[in-house]
């Protein structure tokens, strides 16, 4: 079966000068202004969000899933589907993804579930969190556009992933985070020798440092992953959907449950979906996206239970420092699909984290960090509430590794102290 084309034949022209597979061009997600393939992220005619738009009109159904199930266990198996050139598997890099979809019975006991209970669990990737994913698009479109020097804005695990594929690329790297990142997310990201620079402020502030940056003759050559070459960087959150449903057998999940930081992730995850429908590689039926979102930072959520369109920025306040991002750019897109598909977008308190995280150890043997509490947290909210549906087979995504917060989970330590002594171990009750 052949699927339809969602790009021109002149877009793919104008796309000649670069190679990125079947990316074709650049499309402006609220006015459709096309644009050639670039280090650009904002329209020239109305400062939307620029995204890749693609030529998949070649493609066989069955062909495709073949050259997939038959490609390297990482995402460039899904090479065909991404900004990338043919080849890229062949370079330096660190091929992250093809993490593992773990069945979660114990939890689903636990929280009721009787419909299946799935964990996406990313903190498997090379610098353990999902950021490995993105950074990996970013780096083949920096290698591209012929720049040297790898940058970005981060929350820490961002600054880690750059860090570590620009050394493993050959590239200089130059990263900024807020001043008062957690300790270890500092030292993953500085290990790689790159520059690691604090900003006095939170991340909005670090965001609006790069921005300027880049528009000022000290930026020159530099690649920054989430702003001048975002489009390209977003799309490695599709890899997620794309291993999902080729690991349920080529099927959508009913229900997955998604953090939001700038809330790109949860976009792209439904644009993944979207793809496999249009080409035919999954089933086309119901899904429901649901965001999630600390409290302490909540400001999509606080829109959607409002019922507003637009996201009023915040002030963050919270232990998950990785999703503390006051004012996301993709909140209003956020808004829009967990209403299209049925969702909804919902929040946690920072005591309910520890205890999500807590939980899934406990019951999963999976240690996440403070966002994959936010995640678990809500979707035992949301299952408490009814809104998520326990008959349901749900997906709920863990982004991280808890060794990089260790902090939310301070106190959890020995049991009990003994003399090496049967009778001490006796005293102390542990019999």
């Amino acid at each position: 079966m052949a699927v339809q084309t969602v790009a021109s034949t002149t877009d793919s022209a104008a796309a000649n000068s670069v190679d990125l597979g079947p990316a074709a061009a650049l499309s402006c997600r609220e006015c459709g202004h096309r644009v050639p393939l670039g280090p650009v992220f904002a329209c020239e005619e109305c400062f939307g969000p620029l995204e890749i738009a693609y030529d998949f009109s070649a493609y066989d159904t069955e062909e495709l899933r073949g050259r997939i199930e038959a490609g390297p266990a990482n995402i460039w198996r899904y090479a065909p589907l991404l900004p990338v050139p043919a080849d890229v598997a062949t370079k330096p890099n660190l091929n992250p993804g093809w993490t593992k979809l773990v069945q979660a019975d114990n939890l689903a006991r636990e929280l009721g579930v009787t419909g299946g209970l799935y964990i996406k669990d990313d903190s498997g990737n090379p610098t353990h969190s999902f950021k490995d994913r993105v950074v990996a698009q970013a780096l083949e479109a920096a290698r591209a556009f012929g720049f040297t020097t790898l940058s970005c804005s981060s929350t820490g695990n961002l600054a880690g992933a750059v860090g570590a594929a620009a050394a493993r690329a050959g590239l200089r790297s130059c990263v900024f985070i807020p001043h008062d990142l957690e300790q270890g997310k500092v030292v993953m990201a500085a290990v790689y020798g790159g520059e690691l620079v604090g900003i006095e402020g939170n991340y909005d502030d670090v965001n609006r440092f790069c921005s300027e940056l880049i528009g000022d003759p000290a930026g020159e050559g530099w690649g920054f992953v989430n702003v001048n070459l975002r489009p390209y960087y977003a799309e490695g959150s599709k890899t997620l959907a794309y291993e999902i449903c080729e690991q349920l057998g080529w099927r959508l999940p009913d229900q997955i449950v998604v953090p939001i930081a700038s809330g790109s992730q949860l976009t792209k995850i439904d644009k993944g979906l979207q793809e496999l429908i249009g080409l035919g590689l999954v089933e086309d039926r119901p899904y429901k996206i649901f965001g999630a979102q600390a409290e302490g930072c909540s400001p999509v959520s606080t829109a959607y239970k409002a019922g507003h369109d637009v996201v009023r920025p915040q002030k963050p306040d919270t232990i998950a420092k990785s999703l503390a991002i006051g004012n996301p750019a993709d909140g209003p897109y956020v808004l829009d699909i967990a209403r299209r598909t049925g969702g909804a977008v919902e929040d946690v308190t920072d005591e309910q984290i520890v205890e999500a995280i807590r939980t899934l150890a406990r019951t999963e043997g999976i240690f996440a960090e403070t966002a994959g509490g936010v995640t678990v947290g809500v979707t035992k909210k949301l299952l408490g509430s009814g809104v998520l549906d326990p008959s349901l087979t749900t997906v709920v995504l863990n982004t991280g590794d808890g060794l990089k917060t260790l902090d939310a989970v301070a106190g959890t330590g020995l049991t009990a102290t003994i003399r090496p002594s049967l009778e001490s171990f006796r005293e102390a009750g542990l019999v």
